[in-house]
């Protein structure tokens, strides 16, 4: 074989090698009814699942993937793995993405585990089996429409549940500016639910976050001056990474 042979070989031998070490072995179970109606709501703070942006197709994560909530809104490619024990009840050659909405922290710890919806969970595995060995790996996130902010709280702070994120899927950093102010970091609160400590009601708002992934943008003039507590707003801007 001739020296240049050796090295295009090399370089595919390891591409393929780099492949294959991006998936990681874990099981799945399934809850929530074949609707996959009780898997709404979730630690995430999503609540239904369809209105912001994840539909039947989540999962919740055991703790060593939840991550306190910073892995809200990540998306997993899983399909089940036939080499391992209780590998007769996959479905082999169906893989499937789910977003992490919900805390599945009882589930097998510290393994990582999901516990899917059953919709999603009967794509790669058959129903009888309960419990499966799969493969998964973090993918980016394809999603519908812009970043969603629902604002809740009172008069003295406001707590944001920051949702329908592409790309990376989950929020690193996030701040907020008020008609009257600068920008005001943000902090972690729970699940996708972010908070800031300022009196801002009869302010229009502006968001900025930063993803996982590293790409920051800011949402301007997102609320007007007359939003309340409990109301949804849509943007037209989203993530690549």
């Amino acid at each position: 074989m001739a020296p240049s042979s050796l090295v295009v070989w090399g370089v595919l031998a390891a591409c393929v090698a780099a492949g294959k070490a991006q998936w990681t072995p874990g099981t799945a179970t399934f809850y929530g009814g074949n609707d996959g109606s009780g898997t709404m709501g979730g630690a995430c703070g999503y609540g239904n699942l369809y209105n912001s942006g994840y539909g039947i197709n989540n999962a919740a994560l055991s703790s060593v993937l939840f991550n306190d909530g910073a892995s809200c809104g990540q998306c997993y490619s899983i399909m089940c793995d036939p080499s391992r024990p209780g590998g007769q009840w996959c479905k082999p050659g169906y893989s499937i993405t789910v977003t992490a909405t919900n805390d599945g922290g009882w589930c097998n710890p510290p393994r990582p585990h999901f516990d899917m919806s059953q919709p999603a969970w009967e794509h790669i595995g058959v129903y009888q089996g309960g419990i499966i060995p799969v493969q998964y790996q973090r993918v980016k996130c394809s999603r519908t429409g812009g970043v969603r902010f629902v604002i809740n709280g009172c008069n003295y702070f406001e707590l944001v549940n920051i949702q329908n994120l592409a790309g990376s899927g989950s929020v690193g950093a996030a701040w907020i500016k008020g008609t009257n102010t600068g920008w005001i970091q943000m902090s972690r609160n729970w699940g996708a639910n972010w908070q800031s400590n300022a009196a801002l009601v009869g302010q229009g708002l502006s968001f900025a976050i930063t993803s996982t992934g590293g790409q920051y943008i800011q949402f301007l003039d997102v609320a007007p001056a007359w939003w309340q507590f409990g109301q949804t707003f849509t943007t037209c801007q989203n993530f690549d990474y």
